[in-house]
């Protein structure tokens, strides 16, 4: 006959809560997680660009496409060259990220015609 005190591990009935300073670090875990896991309430959130970084106002359409263009074609290049350094999974990751960069470097390339078509 086995005692169920000697098959049952032997484990220590310990809180978490120690002392009252354990308790308000848990207390302010929860409070960061739900802050950062949580979905905050429509009514709440209110999505304000930053203003960090801004673009000038008065930019022109045609000014801002080219520099969006030769940002994409330099993204291209990069993701490129980064891709044939890789193998396997991480490789064709980067390729497909090279082909969607390449992509919108046409979609670019084409409102740029639109806003200033060539003769």
């Amino acid at each position: 006959m086995t005692d169920d005190k000697q098959s049952q591990p032997n484990t220590d009935d310990v809180s978490p809560y120690t002392s009252p300073d354990s308790k308000k670090l848990n207390d302010a875990a929860n409070r960061a997680l739900d802050h950062y896991l949580s979905p905050p309430e429509k009514s709440k959130a209110k999505s304000r660009p930053s203003t960090m970084f801004i673009i000038a106002p008065d930019v022109d359409n045609e000014s801002l496409l080219a520099h969006a263009c030769e940002t994409l074609a330099s993204i291209n290049v990069m993701a490129s060259n980064h891709a044939f350094d890789l193998e396997g999974a991480q490789r064709s990751t980067a390729l497909a990220i090279q082909q969607m960069v390449s992509l919108a470097e046409l979609a670019v390339n084409r409102a740029l015609d639109n806003v200033d078509p060539r003769v």
